[in-house]
């Protein structure tokens, strides 16, 4: 056994190519030589290789590597995060099914499920971003229907902490009962939800785990029986993620703890000197010891980091927050997150945009609340921008 940075660094090189290459092969070709079943060559999950949409050498690699970092058997990587929601949805939901999921996770998720459900006929129940919430909804429903919960640890754009050693019990002890947990905004260094249960680990590569707002694609780490069946509908839909991004996506986990080390240490400076800025309304970041959800985050977190977001209300209006942004030198207004570069996001034109503004309201998502993503700049240049913007509203 060894540990996680050994296999971010060397997690593929189990399919080394012939020519003992220390950096993992970028297979472009979207056809391989092939006669029939009996006479193909075959990958280590005994699924065929031919052809680019099914399956291929690099992807492969970095499946393997996702499904090490996350403790599972095996991974699938997809074309986006949002592909390897839709996929996993489509398969497992269906009509009289039940799934339950917070009122707040990133928009654009919720408004896909929020359309599957109308056409697919399952229910979907929307519930506080809480332990207790979930809870209630699992235990006040019928025991004998099919249910998925889906939930994201760390709220977006608010980063409410989910207990989600708290939620996994109950799960184990609801029949026919599916816990399947985004991972992204905490990754594999601050929590691995199969540690709790969880049947199904989803990631958005393009975030911490690509790691260089260089990549778009998605990834999904379950048990061999979840994945075989996946990988057909996988196969089916087009989903599958390119090899080149894959390639891209493995050379990013190679340095993903001491990026996203960093990246949390600075968040948290920075949220403490927002904290005590006479220019900020609010600031929502888990590992301030005066936010609710850091006991939560403490005990359930592998690390005493607490992610590299950091949620804020700058005093003013819509107008002032416009401003204070196009003040900005070294952050960079944009919607992602989990790259080099800081980025920031007005929360209700971005990740909550999809949310209705009456919810909103409830969730504490103003239309001032800023989502800054920290990147690997001297944290000093941060805050002195932040600090520079601030002072022009």
């Amino acid at each position: 056994m060894v540990g996680d940075d050994t296999n971010a660094v060397h997690g593929w090189e189990w399919f080394r190519d012939q020519y003992g290459s220390v950096i993992t092969p970028v297979y472009l070709s979207t056809v391989y030589r092939y006669l029939d079943e009996e006479h193909a060559v075959v990958s280590d999950r005994g699924a065929i290789i031919k052809y680019g949409r099914e399956e291929t050498p690099t992807v492969r690699a970095l499946e393997r590597v996702i499904a090490l970092l996350e403790g599972y058997d095996d991974a699938l990587a997809f074309s986006s995060g949002m592909a390897s929601i839709s996929t996993f949805m489509v398969r497992v939901l269906e009509p009289g099914y039940r799934l339950i999921v917070p009122l707040e996770m990133y928009s654009t998720t919720l408004q896909l499920l929020e359309s599957l459900s109308r056409k697919m006929g399952f229910d979907i129940i929307k519930v506080w971003p809480s332990a207790d919430a979930i809870i209630d909804a699992l235990e006040g429903g019928d025991g004998e229907v099919r249910t998925v919960v889906f939930l994201e640890v760390m709220s977006n754009p608010t980063l409410k902490v989910i207990d989600l050693e708290k939620v996994s019990r109950v799960v184990r002890e609801c029949d026919d009962t599916l816990l399947v947990v985004d991972n992204t905004f905490t990754t594999p260094i601050l929590l691995r939800p199969k540690d709790y249960g969880a049947s199904v680990t989803i990631h958005s590569l393009t975030k911490y785990l690509a790691g260089h707002n260089d990549v778009v694609g998605g990834a999904l780490a379950a048990s061999s029986s979840i994945i075989q069946d996946l990988w057909d509908w996988r196969r089916m839909m087009g989903t599958v993620m390119q090899p080149f991004e894959a390639y891209l996506t493995i050379r990013g986990i190679k340095t993903l703890r001491v990026r996203f080390v960093k990246q949390c240490e600075s968040a948290r400076a920075v949220a403490e000197y927002l904290l005590d800025h006479p220019k900020v309304e609010d600031v929502m970041y888990p590992g301030l010891p005066s936010n609710p959800y850091h006991s939560v985050a403490d005990r359930i977190f592998r690390t005493k980091l607490y992610g590299a977001v950091v949620s804020f209300v700058p005093r003013g209006d819509r107008a002032s927050i416009v401003r204070f942004l196009k003040e900005l030198k070294v952050i960079t207004p944009s919607p992602s997150l989990g790259g080099p570069e800081s980025l920031i996001s007005i929360a209700s034109a971005s990740a909550a945009k999809y949310i209705p503004p009456d919810v909103r309201e409830e969730l504490g998502i103003k239309d001032t609340l800023l989502r800054l993503s920290i990147g690997l700049e001297d944290v000093n240049d941060l805050i002195e921008d932040l600090g520079r913007a601030l002072a022009k509203i």
